[in-house]
């Protein structure tokens, strides 16, 4: 008799009310309400998804983790992320396949080197583990990457921050989902909201295609699509949504031994554990919600990946997506209380979501929980837009992926 496989979290009805619903079923709503949960023994709570767990950018981004921001306030929210990750395989119970292979971050050009050595010296001041290597050094590392120095974009040198990495993106959502439904927390799949009510100014509950929820808390989590369920109570984000193409090659033996980012060439390149190059560029510059972007990003993305790595012309693409990442003016995400009494936001992540996570999950956690900001999500509010101090990572961290 073959064994029935165990269900990894219960498939519930909603309830007509909740202490705490969190809109968006992907990583960080996931994580979010396991920290809720764990942290501060809130356990009344449900994840409304409208379509399946983890199904939207959770599934479609690149994996890459961490932390090496150039800016105090992103450097200190990424890094307390990374801690996390390091540890988050025996918090979950749950194996996430989380690979510490390194991250090289290259530079083609003096100004890249000057941008990157401060950006060594940042990382270090805050306690990041943080190299400057030079083209030999960068070639140890990498040694599938072209350093000669004749080619069109020669390697000047790159950062490099050891304790970055990969993990399996389907497992993180998958072990905090367990981890979470094992703590009494409603998982609510194929659950749209259509409409979320207000009544004194605060926001009391919402409406979905399953039926009315009211809850005491409404905490948004929905990456690119956020902006559109605050503008269901009269709220406009400074966001724009855009898609962002991604691909992987066919499956290979171990070539690449690191994740390589380069923002002049654009282009970002890891081997997944089942042996696909695991590509992304950046984002297609039209606003929209298509997830399948345009075949001029994959001939660009290609074109630089071939560039840096001569050896990949022989690859043949396996397949391509789309995510829909949200961006703030000052790239820069967007984590805190709403003018909604009740309505409290995460979002404007852009490129940056999924390295975030647990981070962002424990501090979103602690705002819900305790109706105020984290220190480490303090400097993300939305009234940073209003008072001007603004958390400026447009090309401060390299490719922001």
């Amino acid at each position: 008799m073959t064994p029935v496989a165990e269900q990894l979290w219960r498939d519930p009805e909603p309830k007509r009310a909740y202490d705490v619903v969190i809109v968006g079923g992907g990583g960080h709503g996931l994580a979010t309400a396991y920290y809720l949960a764990r942290n501060h023994g809130l356990t009344d709570i449900a994840v409304l998804e409208r379509g399946w767990l983890a199904g939207g950018n959770m599934a479609r981004n690149t994996t890459i983790i961490r932390s090496n921001y150039l800016w105090d306030a992103s450097a200190g929210i990424y890094e307390h992320a990374l801690k996390l990750w390091e540890g988050l395989e025996d918090d979950l119970g749950y194996d996430i396949q989380f690979s510490q292979r390194g991250v090289l971050n290259l530079a083609h050009s003096l100004q890249d080197v000057r941008d990157s050595v401060r950006r060594v010296h940042a990382n270090r001041l805050n306690g990041i583990d943080a190299e400057w290597l030079d083209p030999q050094q960068v070639h140890e590392v990498c040694p599938i990457i072209d350093v000669s120095p004749d080619v069109r974009y020669p390697v000047l040198g790159a950062t490099f921050q050891p304790r970055a990495g990969i993990a399996k993106h389907d497992y993180v959502a998958w072990g905090y989902a367990h981890a979470a439904d094992a703590l009494g927390v409603d998982l609510i799949q194929d659950c749209e909201v259509t409409g979320i009510d207000v009544s004194g100014g605060r926001a009391v509950g919402v409406r979905t295609t399953r039926g009315p929820i009211a809850a005491n808390t409404v905490a948004l989590s929905a990456a690119g699509h956020t902006s559109v369920l605050a503008a269901m109570v009269g709220l406009e984000l400074p966001l724009q949504s855009h898609p962002l193409q991604a691909l992987v090659s066919e499956l290979l033996e171990p070539v690449h031994p690191t994740v390589v980012m380069s923002n002049a060439v654009h282009v970002y390149v890891s081997q997944a554990h089942k042996g696909e190059l695991v590509m992304g560029a950046g984002i297609d510059s039209y606003t929209g919600y298509g997830q399948r972007g345009g075949f001029h990003v994959i001939e660009a993305q290609m074109a630089a990946a071939c560039e840096l790595f001569p050896i990949f012309a022989r690859a043949h693409v396996l397949r391509t997506w789309g995510g829909i990442v949200d961006v703030s003016p000052d790239a820069s995400p967007i984590v805190g209380l709403s003018p909604v009494d009740g309505l409290l936001l995460n979002c404007g992540w852009g490129t940056g979501g999924f390295k975030a996570t647990p981070g962002v999950g424990w501090c979103y956690a602690h705002t819900i929980a305790r109706g105020e900001p984290h220190p480490l999500n303090a400097p993300f509010t939305l009234d940073r837009f209003t008072t001007g101090a603004l958390v400026d990572e447009h090309g401060a961290a390299a490719v922001a992926h």
